[in-house]
Order: structure tokens, then C-alpha cells, then sequence
């Protein structure tokens, strides 16, 4: 896939994770898409898709032509992900700083239905400067939200950062952390399926740019 040169860092920073995810641990597949019951994974990072597509098309979501003429105007795959056009996406994603309330709400609404889906969400570490994801860590951290995991792409471009590391940023809320190599497959698997009953779950998967 080529024609993204903007992003294309932003995508190659995710892959990892994406794949760990939708390979290893995420209920969810072409097969049960209409399910209630299967796991959410909301892309909050929503800037460069490559990756997020490419996976998609290798778990059978999309056909693999399906990428070989992204972002032209006859394709359902834009610069920013549509859950309309493409199969699997379950937000419209790539204004930043939108998708962990979303994530929030997604498992708030699911757990009023007694659902056994979990949610997990992608954010990148500068997203998290928007004031709108400081409330959404503390409400989730407030309410327990257990079946939520946040899991924060760390590649050192946050303008701002965090006193103590972004861990921090979501322990002092309430939050269950764990910190790992973003690159480490089995360590992100260990990380997402850790045990962290009456707290959300915040993964941070450390990035070097340009590795």
C-alpha cells in the first residue's frame, strides 16, 4: 500500500499491536460481526490506516484487492477509516481524542446488558493532550469499568507528556497499568489478557521511531 506518505510512520507504529490483537486475543471475525457478544476494538488513531486495513484483509474482513487502490475515490478505504464502508470498523475514526470516550460508553452500554464482550481501544500518546480524554480516564477509573482496556501507542511524539510516564497518567485515576516493548508479540499478548478485576486496563506499547 503506497500514496500515505504523511502517515505512513503513524500506521507502521500500530501493526504490532493490531495484529497481537485481532490474531491472539480479540472474539471477533467476519463470522460474527452481528454478534452482540463479540469483543469491540475501536481505533481511536484513527490518522495513516495501512495497518489497520492490512490486518483487516488478513483475517478476512476485507479481500486483499481490496487495498490496492486505497484512498482513490472509488474505494471504500479513506485516509481515516469509515465504519460504514468497511467491514470490522466499529467507529469512524481519526479525529483525535474522540475514541476512548467512545470506548467508555461502548463499555458502560455493555455492561447494562450483562454482555461478556470486552472493549479495547487504541489511542496515540499525543491524543492524549486533548482534554477530553483526561475525563474519560477519570470516569473509567471511577466506575471500575473492568471488561476496558486502553492500549497507548508510545513512540515519544506527545508534546506535553506525563509526570512519571503515560502509565502514571492512568494508574493515579485508578487504572491497572502494564508497560511493554511495542514490538514484543507475545509480551503485548500477556499484557492484554492480564487479569484486573474491578479496574480498566491501561497497556502502554513502547515505540522507537524508526524501529
Amino acid at each position: 500500500m503506497t500514496g500515505d506518505e504523511k502517515h505512513e510512520w503513524a500506521a507502521a507504529s500500530t501493526l504490532d499491536v493490531l495484529w497481537v490483537l485481532y490474531d491472539r486475543v480479540l472474539n471477533v471475525s467476519p463470522k460474527n460481526l452481528a454478534d452482540p457478544g463479540r469483543d469491540r476494538f475501536l481505533l481511536s488513531k484513527g490518522h495513516g490506516p495501512m495497518a489497520y486495513y492490512a490486518v483487516l484483509a488478513a483475517k478476512g474482513f476485507l479481500e486483499p484487492s481490496t487495498l490496492d487502490n486505497w484512498t482513490e475515490w472509488d474505494s471504500p478505504l479513506g485516509q481515516h477509516p469509515d465504519r460504514v464502508l468497511v467491514p470490522g470498523v466499529e467507529i469512524s475514526s481519526g479525529s483525535l481524542g474522540h475514541g476512548l470516550g467512545l470506548a467508555v460508553g461502548t463499555a458502560l452500554g455493555l455492561g447494562v446488558q450483562a454482555s461478556p464482550a470486552k472493549v479495547f481501544v487504541l489511542v496515540g500518546d499525543g491524543e492524549l493532550d486533548e482534554g477530553s480524554n483526561h475525563e474519560a480516564i477519570a470516569i473509567a477509573g471511577r466506575f471500575g469499568i473492568e471488561r476496558l482496556t486502553a492500549v497507548v501507542i508510545d513512540n515519544d511524539s506527545a508534546s506535553h507528556g506525563w509526570p512519571g510516564g503515560i502509565d502514571q497518567r492512568f494508574a493515579v485515576e485508578g487504572w491497572a497499568t502494564l508497560t511493554v516493548d511495542g514490538r514484543d508479540h507475545d509480551a503485548l499478548e500477556a499484557a492484554f489478557t492480564a487479569e484486573h478485576p474491578g479496574q480498566p486496563l491501561a497497556v502502554v506499547a513502547q515505540i522507537r521511531k524508526g524501529n
